[in-house]
């Protein structure tokens, strides 16, 4: 009897770590000055206070939860920095006027450099191993940069409002005007490209031939939200997508999440904890997240 009890809890057990809440990183600067893993519901579990005006920087651009439990970000604009979440720094890169940046899947890193428009890929060891030339007439003066799974690059350029895609060479495959601010685009699972117009108060998507597929403009049908500097975006595995709403003011959302049909199902408004300039955030998925709870759990208690 005692072995069937000690085999129902293992199994609760289990359940629930495979089962851990997911959480959001959040990333603001204007005089925030913070990054900040939280519960879908707002409550902060852990939080970083980062570099602001003070060192010459007035905007967080990008930010990445890393699988090892770390986070990699910027509080300055040239040096993208790895920390643990006790704060102990264990990678950096100084580089010149960063926007974008991501952890890549071989464990190098690849970086946007808006002052010498081209993208690097850096290894573990602080070595450039490969450089991509951007395109002319503003295009490498970017924002959000994204790595393909085909090792291309889908780069936003705020002026003159495009969203590039590069092969590694910097040949320009494929491109998207859009003729605003534009901020973010990602690739989606369906092989269309998402939107995020910045300035253009918008989400699009639209496909290889250009073609758009839907928009939300100004606000989203249903709900009172309304739409300002739309910002970085994601797709999670069950086809939604979440928004970042930067610049939108304490009545409206910094994060909404859409559902297939483009229906807001969940909101996040935490105004007072990151302000009026969150323009980058990261999703923590369950898995993920049961391991960065744990690493949360044993910091020491401040």
């Amino acid at each position: 009897m005692r072995s069937l009890v000690v085999a129902v809890a293992f199994s609760l057990t289990l359940s629930v770590v495979a089962y851990a809440e997911p959480l959001v990183l959040v990333s603001a600067s204007y005089q925030k000055d913070i990054i900040a893993l939280c519960e879908l519901d707002g409550t902060v579990v852990w939080s970083h206070k980062t570099g602001g005006p003070q060192q010459g920087h007035a905007g967080h651009h990008e930010v990445q939860m890393l699988e090892n439990g770390n986070i990699l970000f910027h509080d300055d604009w040239d040096t993208v920095k790895e920390i643990k979440l006790d704060g102990t720094e264990v990678w950096s890169y100084t580089s010149a006027n960063v926007h974008a940046f991501t952890r890549m899947k071989d464990g190098n890193t690849m970086i946007a450099e808006s002052g010498k428009d081209r993208i690097i890929i850096v290894n573990k060891e602080g070595n450039v191993i490969h450089e991509t030339p951007l395109g002319k007439g503003g295009r490498g003066k970017t924002r959000q940069a994204e790595v393909l799974d085909s090792g291309n690059f889908l780069v936003c350029a705020e002026n003159p409002g495009t969203v590039t895609e590069y092969d590694p060479t910097g040949k320009i495959v494929w491109e998207y005007e859009i003729g605003t601010r534009v901020y973010g685009a990602i690739r989606l699972s369906n092989g269309n490209t998402l939107i995020g117009s910045g300035s253009g108060n918008s989400v699009v998507e639209v496909t290889p031939k250009k073609k758009v597929v839907w928009e939300i403009k100004s606000s989203v049908p249903n709900t009172k939200i309304q739409l300002h500097w739309t910002a970085c975006l994601k797709e999670l595995d069950n086809g939604h997508i979440i928004v970042d709403n930067c610049h939108a003011g304490p009545d409206n959302p910094q994060l909404f999440e859409l559902d297939r049909d483009r229906k807001a199902v969940w909101q996040f408004n935490e105004f007072e904890l990151v302000g009026n300039g969150m323009a980058c955030f990261d999703y923590v998925d369950d898995q993920l997240a049961t391991k960065v709870r744990k690493i949360i759990a044993s910091l020491p208690t401040k």
